[in-house]
């Protein structure tokens, strides 16, 4: 098999080497698993840099998504060979790799109507929206809800998973491309930040009254200026910082206005909670199959393209998800 390692940190297109490899070895408790399709996210570039949070021991390989088959599974497993599914790798043996032994507890099944493209893209993005949107915010039917960089991977999701809820999506998104996706995915309002104020259309949507839910990923003047457009009893939900500038938050402002700024650190409610996170994504096939969520894909890659590709995502041009495909 074949596996993209980082044997060095620098920037992906300089550091990551395509290396023949043996097949990883079964073990009792782990399922092996044939790829057939990684996705790629902005921290996989950080983790290349060394700049993650996260720092594997060198070599390794990134990777945190992949779709795939189970071609081995120990006796007991809940899984049968030949069965499609979603599985989340450990560093340093991540999914850029065209096969992997994962531990079962990160091995989720999937539709059978799902390509493997679409299961790749869906973990970590879906997964976030749903426990910000459904579980912190609590988000009910009628509610308006406000997605920051809609077009972006986990913003795509927090607007169709907001419609599935039935609530009024406004979304903000830059450039009029990306807003025009905005509004295929399902927002009521697609708002074009380059060129157009996002809390006077939120106001004026409302009547004055500000967004009920506000998704904010990107942090910065984002958060602070969507202070200024949060409805009484609103929840601000803290997803990142894309912007590179963590926000202070004024206590007196949080009072008066009376709302809520909430934290959404989905990865360690996986490891904390792991059987509510199987939940969700139980929930997420059944919405999946009932056409509310499809994950927003902008190119489908070549395995040996991800250099190539990481640079692209690095340049933050991008929508929705980068996927990659052992062909």
């Amino acid at each position: 098999m074949h596996k993209w390692i980082v044997p060095r940190l620098g920037d992906p297109k300089e550091v990551l080497e395509w290396q023949e490899s043996a097949v990883p070895e079964v073990e009792d408790g782990k399922l092996l698993i044939q790829v057939e399709a990684s996705s790629l996210n902005f921290f996989d570039i950080l983790l290349c840099q060394g700049n993650y949070q996260e720092k594997p021991p060198l070599p390794f390989t990134p990777g945190a998504e992949i779709a795939g088959i189970v071609r081995w599974a120990g006796n007991g497993s809940r899984f049968k060979v030949g069965q499609r599914v979603i599985a989340t790798p450990p560093l340093p043996n991540g999914g850029l790799a065209e096969w992997v032994n994962v531990p079962e507890e990160s091995v989720y099944a999937i539709s059978a109507s799902m390509s493997p493209e679409e299961a790749a893209a869906m973990f970590i993005t879906y997964q976030t929206s749903y426990y910000a949107l459904y579980n912190r915010a609590n988000l009910q039917e009628g509610e308006v809800l406000l997605v920051h960089a809609g077009a972006g991977g986990v913003g795509s999701a927090a607007i169709q998973l907001g419609k599935a809820r039935g609530a009024k999506v406004i979304a903000t998104a830059g450039g009029p491309d990306k807003a025009r996706i905005c509004k295929e995915l399902g927002a009521d309002i697609a708002i074009d930040y380059l060129t157009e104020d996002f809390i006077d259309i939120v106001k004026k949507e409302t009547g004055g009254r500000g967004a009920d839910v506000i998704y904010d990923p990107v942090g910065g003047d984002v958060f602070d200026r969507s202070r200024k457009c949060i409805a009484f009893d609103g929840r601000l939900l803290v997803i990142g910082f894309a912007s590179g500038r963590i926000p202070d938050a004024p206590a007196n402002h949080a009072l008066v206005k009376n709302y809520s700024i909430v934290g959404v650190h989905w990865g360690l409610f996986r490891r904390l909670y792991p059987d509510k996170a199987a939940a969700i994504h139980k929930d997420l096939m059944r919405l999946y199959e009932q056409g509310k969520i499809r994950p927003l894909i902008y190119r489908e890659y070549d395995f040996k393209e991800v250099p190539e590709a990481l640079e692209v995502l690095a340049k933050r041009r991008t929508y929705g998800k980068l996927t990659v495909s052992p062909r």
